[in-house]
């Protein structure tokens, strides 16, 4: 097993759109359980093989409570094929260094996706899940959240992490 760098905005490589998984080789197998090490220890809920630089359409999640945490779970090519509802939640991103914001996406969603071993499932995801697999995905398209709210707001942060990276430059 090995940590991953996570990739942080404004890095261009979280704009890339995932290519689809052809073969559950070995690689792909190791880099799931890279992934998972990395999500667990940095520490979050979820994690895009884009956002530690691989060009494979591979998530993985795990929402269970802290004491609890290392079930993890796994999307592979993972699409969306019905949704509805609406809510709105406060998001973080691992890619997105201190920052959350309110962003409106589906209640519930049912995913359609191969499991680890290349088995196909259909799941459905409501509520706090919904937003995980959903913001998951918008990473596997290139989006951020941060790419999900108003123009005004992403441009005031991106001006504060700019000024923030230029000072960390000058130290």
């Amino acid at each position: 097993m090995a940590y991953l760098n996570i990739l942080e905005y404004p890095d261009k490589r979280l704009s890339m759109v995932a290519k689809p998984v052809e073969d559950l080789d070995g690689r792909i197998q190791k880099l799931i359980v890279d992934m998972a090490e990395t999500m667990y220890r940095a520490p979050g809920i979820g994690l895009a093989a884009t956002q530690v630089g691989e060009d494979c359409r591979v998530l993985i999640y795990d929402v269970g409570p802290r004491e609890r945490r290392g079930i993890y779970h796994v999307l592979i090519n993972p699409l969306i094929v019905q949704q509805e509802g609406e809510q709105v939640t406060e998001e973080a991103c691992l890619s997105v260094v201190d920052y959350r914001a309110n962003v409106r996406r589906a209640a519930r969603i049912c995913v359609k996706a191969l499991d680890r071993h290349g088995r196909p499932v259909e799941r459905e995801y409501e509520d706090l899940l919904a937003v995980v697999i959903q913001h998951e995905m918008d990473h596997l398209d290139g989006i951020l959240f941060i790419d999900r709210i108003s123009k005004l707001k992403k441009s005031l942060y991106t001006k504060r992490l700019m000024r923030q990276l230029k000072k960390d430059a000058n130290e």
